[in-house]
């Protein structure tokens, strides 16, 4: 990829357990506060006690009542967060809306609730077609990225990239290759995950024995990336240097981050001392501490200090990447000195995927 066309993050936003808004997230981010909420057992019948959730959200709350009778959570998230960052300052909407934009999201499966209920209505039902139509559309893993894309007016290429605590990385990594192919000329780029009755059964039922039980959490994060040449320095918060993926097997997680970790390094001309701040996905038992493990053994523990207030948002699964990103640029932007600065993002997947990105601040 040539000078030219090396993507940059102008903007960004996230609706998180901090509430929705780059305001919102930035500020709780910097105080800190406890995010885990008791369940509410009238709402949801999980086995969880706590969950850390986006503050009183449904998509009707957060959009309307237009458009939003079917909308599932996920989708919400998603549409809320690209709205977010569009109505972040007038720039935004003019070059990242109508042909000249384009819109890719990081998920696991779009909405496991969706999906679910769907189908055991056909199952339950009198005949097997006696189903909602108007939620088939919520059974498909494209349809926040669809929605997003609808609600905004956003007409270029559409992508879903499914890859659970990857998701924000591997959509990042596409993200890229759609401006480096001229595809687009800038790309809202994120992922998201919802809370829901059968995320919280399917976690409880799928965790590994070594796994203590965790706090969901449920967000979704959103960027805008343009290629370089095309911004103005004055727009650019920071330079996407590398983004890199492996698959581990048991036991070979420490060895295959720390080659991702390798790659990207050489891939920018970048040294470990020049890394100012690792952030890991926050995955619950051995796979987060051997990822903590690796970042401290490659960047040092001061490495991991700036943005250990990122634990705040739960197991947000698909959208923990880009919210690490996300909580990057926001500590980024109350720390003195930061510009030029290197922060990495990394990810682990319990089906063996792994990753990282490397970005440079300005």
């Amino acid at each position: 990829m040539g000078a030219a066309r090396r993507p940059v993050i102008t903007a960004w936003s996230a609706v998180s357990p901090f509430g929705t808004g780059r305001a919102a997230f930035a500020e709780g981010l910097h105080h800190g506060g406890e995010t885990a909420v008791r369940i509410d057992r009238e709402q949801w019948q999980v086995p969880d006690e706590r969950a850390r959730l986006v503050p009183g959200f449904s998509p009707r709350e957060a959009l309307g009542r237009k458009g939003t009778r079917s909308m599932d959570r996920v989708t919400g998230l998603a549409v809320s967060a690209v709205g977010a960052l569009l109505d972040d300052a007038e720039r935004n909407r003019e070059v990242a809306t109508g042909e000249r934009g384009a819109v890719v999201l990081g998920t696991t499966t779009g909405s496991a609730q969706s999906m679910m209920d769907f189908t055991r209505d056909s199952l339950t039902g009198e005949q097997p077609y006696f189903v909602d139509p108007a939620q088939m559309p919520n059974t498909v893993m494209n349809c926040a990225a669809g929605q997003c894309a609808i609600w905004h007016r956003i007409k270029g290429p559409n992508a879903t990239i499914a890859g659970g605590r990857l998701a924000g990385l591997l959509a990042l990594n596409y993200a890229r290759r759609l401006l480096g192919a001229g595809r687009a000329e800038a790309v809202l780029c994120g992922s998201a995950e919802e809370y829901s009755n059968e995320r919280a059964w399917l976690e409880w039922h799928t965790r590994e024995a070594e796994e203590d039980p965790t706090v969901l959490g449920e967000g979704a994060g959103v960027l805008l990336l343009e290629p370089e040449g095309s911004v103005g320095a004055e727009h650019v918060l920071a330079e996407v240097l590398a983004v890199e993926s492996g698959v581990f097997g048991e036991g070979d997680l420490p060895t295959v981050l720390g080659s991702c970790l390798r790659r990207a390094m050489d891939r920018a001309g970048v040294d470990p001392s020049q890394v100012w701040a690792a952030g890991p996905c926050g995955a619950p038992g051995t796979l987060g501490e051997q990822e903590r493990a690796v970042l401290t053994e490659v960047f040092g523990a001061a490495a991991l200090e700036p943005l250990r207030n990122t634990e705040l948002f739960g197991d947000a699964s698909a959208a923990s990447a880009t919210l690490g990103i996300a909580a990057v640029l926001a500590v980024a932007e109350r720390t003195p000195g930061a510009a030029g600065q290197v922060a990495v993002i990394t990810a682990v997947e319990r089906d063996g995927g792994t990753g990282c990105a490397l970005l440079r601040l300005r």
